[in-house]
């Protein structure tokens, strides 16, 4: 089980990240367009980096839906690689078999 804080945080982290999701896509937009003065895009450039680094997406740490784990995570599932392969052999997960070949 991951410490309840770290959890808590990567929760927050990502509220902050939807909070400003809208207005980074504008100013990276502004930033990423050809046409688009050197003074504005120098503005965009300085307003990104004036908001928090939280309001980064890649801040955001994947975990495991039931505990936190953050390592040996599977997208797929949500779930951390040792809590799958638990879950799996007491066919919790529906559709998931054990291979043969």
């Amino acid at each position: 089980m991951a410490k309840k804080s770290k959890i808590a945080k990567n929760e927050q982290r990502k509220e902050i990240v939807a909070r400003y999701a809208e207005r980074r896509a504008e100013l990276k937009a502004i930033i990423k367009n050809p046409n688009t003065s050197d003074e504005d895009r120098l503005e965009a450039q300085f307003e990104l980096n004036r908001q928090p680094r939280d309001a980064s997406k890649s801040r955001i740490r994947n975990r495991d839906a039931h505990d936190g784990r953050p390592r040996g995570y599977l997208r797929k599932f949500g779930l951390s690689r040792v809590r799958m392969r638990g879950m799996a052999h007491r066919g919790e997960l529906p559709g998931v078999r054990k291979s043969s070949w």
